[in-house]
């Protein structure tokens, strides 16, 4: 029978001609394996009373081979034959051969009458054939071949460790520190590696096998001056060796597996305590920017000038613009990282997180209410104190102009009363000056009502908190002391003129009819250039139309006005023609007026002038009026149609949320696209943000063109904003869910469609009873007996905790991961730490730092208890109770 091994089944096992070539490159390596493979065979054939001392020689019967073959196989080979002849000893080479070929190595050019022959190479690559299939092979770290397994164990043991760099089988151990660093890890108390030298290979080689054959039982495989004489160690030797000590250390491959388990969980643990953390600032900050921000809302303090108020609204606008939007998308992502973090604590069998008093997005959004309801108290509060001062503005005006045109109609009329004519006048004298004081009364009680409205307007001005009242008032005051005056020294001048009345008797009743008429029509005009000069304050067309109409009213008049000044200079005219005719000295005044004829016709003048200026004013402010439609208009038109937009927008995301078709990935590139469509829309909302700000710059405080204001449309917009965000997050948690459960994506289409179904009235969410048949429908025995309420009830103490009645699909679907779900338990754990801890019940720090990565080494340090059983010894450390607290079975 013809054998020869192929390396069908080992990456590394090669056919004969390369063995040959390997040989011929440098002698000294057919020494190193005939050294190492005697050794190693020997290492097992003492456990069978036995040994050899010529490789070539001692398996030439096959009896020693075959033998070998059951002891590291634990199996039985056909019995052997005992005869000394060489076909005898071809049988039995022959038995041990397909006993290695059975055990799926193919053999190719070895055959059993080579190694009868004692054909040392043919030998050597058999031991080699052997000690692959049965100390290699079976050596794999994370799915790795064997020779890189092996490798990768060597070099993940010996990483912590200073000059040491395993990269193969050859040069990287002739400084022996590799072999060092394998037996110091497991077995520290063996070597002082801190004493070892890189420039003394021979000590390091020496020390590393005397101690593997004293204390490991592993011979004494390979020669130290042997490989510090060779160039390039062989491989084939190396290996045998170095898998001699992966054997020897089988036992911590266990805590190393123990290891992984613990790193993996502590992971978890620390990126959830990362998230938690995360959460918490980003949730401090917030409330701490609104803490402050609230305050800056609330102030009311009033601005004494329109400009001051106006800059208000400018930084409120500022506020709007600039800082309030990062903040609305920080809230949003809060929202978003806490059902993120839920969702990760779920899939990980973790307690639910629950933030610090008063952080919860509860709290959260209570803050944002309160500071929604500051912003718009804030904002209606500026437009009101806008309009305030306006009408402030306007009054104070109008009061100035009516304190100064009544101060210089009062001028000099105090001299004048108080002047005693009277008493050398003679009777045509004193008769005139009578007249001319019954004309000045009625004069006087003529002004008596601007002195009402000088009042009306001052109190006006103090109930609206004019923030100059005090000069106002001390001028209101100072003319009505002195209209009190005025109505004093007239009752005692008449009372001085109706004493000496008796000497008067005659009289120009013209120069009296003059002036009765001349008097009223005087005031007239005075009353027709204040109303003409009036300023005047409108919002609508409508009110500036009714401006017009009234201007075009008092015109009409005009005529009629002309007729009586006409008819009043004639009286004029008529006086200086008597007093020519009869030669009266009148000294050419009117004893009972101050008013003249030219006066008359100068104010006559000043109002025709004055009526194209009222027209001018008028049309400017009609256009204005017109303007402001237009901006009315201009805004109604986008609002009415980015209102219902954001409307149906907030409609269709929840339809989608609802009837999601497709696959998750396929459902959130959907919404994605569908996000990035939204977020197109935004310079649309700018638009009509500047066109709002026209509006408020133009002291606009209506709209009858749209029930939509600018407040609105924000809330609208934000609220799009976060839904379409908060929509993305529920598909990525179900997509965090299904891959960390293994749902496959028919199950998530068959959960889903499930859910809709029975969801019809398309809320997002199931009732009790939609939820129960929905159960059913998928299989669970749920009938209306009393067990099958036990079980409904428990089902719904999970998928609705807070007995809200009803179920979100978020729920359900880690309810339905959850009874099949296969994740880490505290339990298991607990038996990974005890396998580091050599099966005791507590955990040393040394243990921790050896075996574990060394930043997890010190979370675990830092967070597990002192272990107080009666077998502790000082620093040790209780991982029990660590295990529990990780899912949240105990605190720490």
């Amino acid at each position: 029978m013809d054998h020869h091994y192929d390396g069908q089944h080992n990456d590394y096992m090669q056919p004969e001609e390369d063995w040959d070539r390997d040989l011929l490159l440098d002698p000294a390596w057919e020494k190193q394996q005939r050294k190492t493979f005697t050794a190693w065979c020997n290492s097992h054939l003492r456990k069978a009373g036995t040994q050899i001392e010529n490789i070539d020689e001692d398996f030439r019967d096959g009896l020693k081979l075959m033998l070998l073959l059951e002891v590291i196989s634990g199996e039985r080979l056909p019995k052997p034959e005992r005869g000394k002849m060489r076909v005898h000893k071809i049988s039995n080479v022959n038995k041990a051969l397909d006993f290695i070929a059975s055990k799926g190595v193919k053999l190719v050019s070895i055959g059993a009458e080579e190694i009868v022959d004692g054909n040392a190479k043919m030998t050597l690559g058999m031991i080699w054939t052997i000690i692959l299939r049965f100390a290699i092979q079976d050596i794999s770290v994370e799915e790795t071949s064997a020779k890189e397994g092996l490798l990768l164990w060597c070099q993940r043991k010996t990483a912590p460790y200073k000059n040491v760099n395993i990269q193969n089988f050859h040069i990287s151990w002739k400084d022996g520190l590799g072999f060092c660093a394998l037996i110091h890890r497991h077995r520290p108390e063996l070597i002082d590696y801190g004493k070892l030298r890189k420039d003394d290979p021979l000590t390091n080689l020496n020390t590393a096998f005397d101690v593997a054959e004293r204390f490991l039982d592993i011979p004494k495989m390979l020669d130290a001056e042997d490989i510090v004489g060779t160039a390039r160690p062989d491989e084939k030797a190396i290996m045998t060796y170095v898998s001699s000590f992966y054997h020897a250390f089988s036992g911590a491959q266990k805590a190393e597996t123990a290891a992984n388990r613990i790193c993996k969980v502590l992971a978890v643990n620390q990126e959830n305590e990362q998230l938690m953390e995360d959460y918490e600032k980003l949730a401090s900050d917030l409330l701490e920017w609104i803490r402050r921000t609230i305050p800056w809302l609330e102030n009311r303090a009033p601005e004494n000038t329109m400009q001051a108020m106006q800059q208000k609204l400018e930084d409120f606008r500022d506020y709007r613009r600039q800082h309030k939007p990062p903040k609305v998308q920080e809230k949003c992502q809060l929202e978003i990282n806490f059902n993120t973090l839920q969702t990760k604590l779920r899939l990980s069998n973790r307690p639910a997180f629950m933030p610090s008093e008063g952080k919860m997005v509860s709290d959260i959004n209570k803050a944002w209410g309160g500071l929604e309801h500051a912003e718009k108290g804030y904002e209606e509060w500026m437009l009101n104190e806008i309009r305030r001062l306006e009408r402030l503005d306007h009054l104070a005006e109008k009061f100035r102009q009516k304190a100064s045109i009544h101060e210089a109609w009062t001028e000099g009329k105090e001299t004048m009363l108080q002047k005693k004519d009277y008493e050398t006048a003679s009777l045509s004298e004193i008769k005139a000056l009578l007249k001319k004081h019954e004309a000045f009364e009625s004069d006087l009680a003529a002004h008596q009502d601007r002195v009402e409205q000088i009042a009306a307007i001052a109190q006006e001005l103090n109930e609206l908190n004019y923030y100059d009242s005090p000069s106002v008032n001390a001028r209101c005051q100072r003319i009505c002391d002195q209209w009190d005056n005025l109505g004093a020294l007239t009752q005692k001048r008449r009372e001085a003129l109706e004493r000496t009345e008796k000497l008067l008797e005659t009289i120009d009743q013209l120069y009296l009819e003059y002036a009765k008429r001349a008097a009223p029509f005087n005031n007239w005009m005075e009353g027709a250039m204040e109303d003409l000069q009036d300023t005047f304050i409108v919002h609508t067309i409508e009110e500036i139309q009714g401006l017009t109409s009234a201007h075009e009213q008092f015109k009409a008049t005009l005529p009629e006005a002309d007729k009586e000044r006409q008819a009043i200079l004639g009286i004029h005219n008529e006086v200086s023609k008597i007093a020519q005719t009869y030669h009266v000295n009148m000294s050419g005044t009117n004893p009972y007026t101050a008013i003249s004829p030219q006066e008359i016709n100068n104010k006559w003048d000043h109002v025709r002038q004055l009526v194209p200026r009222r027209d001018q004013a008028l049309m400017e402010e009609h256009a204005r009026q017109q303007q402001n439609e237009r901006l009315r208009k201009q805004f109604a038109a986008q609002a009415n149609v980015i209102g219902p937009w954001i409307q149906t927008k907030m409609q269709e995301i929840g339809r989608i949320a609802i009837e999601m078709h497709g696959t998750l990935e396929d459902q959130i590139n959907h919404l994605r696209q569908y996000e990035k469509s939204i977020v197109n829309y935004k310079p649309k909302i700018d638009q009509l943000e500047s066109d709002h700000q026209q509006i408020q710059e133009a002291l606009i405080f209506d709209n009858k063109h749209t029930n939509y204001t600018m407040e609105h449309i924000r809330v609208g917009w934000e609220q799009l904003l976060t839904t379409i965000a908060r929509t993305i997050n529920e598909v990525e948690n179900q997509i965090l869910t299904r891959d960390a459960k293994g749902i496959s994506q028919e199950q998530m289409n068959e959960f889903r469609n499930s859910f809709n179904h029975f969801d019809r009235n398309h809320s997002g969410t199931l009732g009790p009873e939609e939820f129960k048949a929905c159960l059913i429908s998928l299989g669970y025995d749920i009938g209306n007996d009393p067990q099958g309420e036990a079980e409904f009830t428990r089902i719904m103490s999970i998928v609705d905790p807070n007995r809200l009645g009803v179920v979100t699909f978020q729920a359900f679907i880690d309810f339905m991961s959850r009874e099949t779900a296969d994740t880490d338990t505290a339990d298991q754990v607990m038996a990974s730490f005890k396998v580091l801890a050599g099966d005791k019940n507590y955990i040393t720090a040394d243990e921790l730092r050896r075996e574990l990565p060394p930043d997890q080494a010190e979370y675990c340090i830092a967070r597990m208890a002192p272990y107080i059983g009666h077998d502790a010894v000082p620093g040790a450390l209780d991982y029990m109770s660590f295990s529990t607290a990780l899912y949240g079975e105990s605190d720490l």
